[in-house]
């Protein structure tokens, strides 16, 4: 394996925004040759499964500019600096559901976009829901769409759902609760 290693030569800062910060590194390849790799950093996400008390996934929907449509998703979001894990599990479920969970559970660690991105996110499914709060961001407009888990899963199997976290996380709901 370490024959496909490449090394950093030098590293560019190109930007830093609200939500991530934009590399340019000059690397030294297998080969000997040099190139250049392009990449975001980024701090890290929770993707919840909430299982609602009636046995329903809690999708939720929302705009998402950068493909310019609504998406339907498993509830997910950043953690902040100093957050556990488990803190962004509650403070992002409470915030896109308006539930608090009294069980979670983690399931998997994925990397979303390798090709141009050190994004990390946790999986967890999130049961023992209780209603709370909703505490949306200012500038998010979600709304909660309960879901049976079989039609969940063929709206993933027919192309409707494309976002790939949630295909990731009703794969894994699917097989743990079925």
């Amino acid at each position: 394996m370490s024959e496909l290693k490449e090394s950093q030569l030098s590293s560019t800062h190109i930007f830093t925004g609200k939500l991530l910060d934009i590399w340019s590194d000059e690397v030294r390849l297998p080969n000997g040759k040099t190139s250049v790799r392009e990449y975001i950093r980024h701090p890290g996400a929770v993707v919840m499964i909430p299982v609602l008390p009636d046995r329903r996934i809690a999708l939720i929907r929302q705009f998402r500019y950068p493909v310019g449509q609504v998406e339907i998703e498993l509830p997910a979001g950043k953690i902040d600096p100093g957050e556990s894990l488990e803190e962004t599990v509650q403070r992002e479920l409470q915030e896109e559901t308006g539930y608090r969970t009294g069980k979670i559970t983690r399931l998997t660690e994925i990397h979303p976009c390798i090709g141009y991105s050190d994004e990390r996110m946790w999986v967890y499914l999130a049961e023992e829901l209780e209603a709370a709060e909703v505490k949306t961001d200012d500038d998010e407009f979600i709304e909660m769409m309960p879901t049976p888990l079989e039609q969940a899963t063929g709206m993933v199997w027919n192309g409707e759902i494309t976002d790939v976290k949630t295909i990731i996380g009703l794969l894994w709901a699917k097989r743990l609760l079925t």
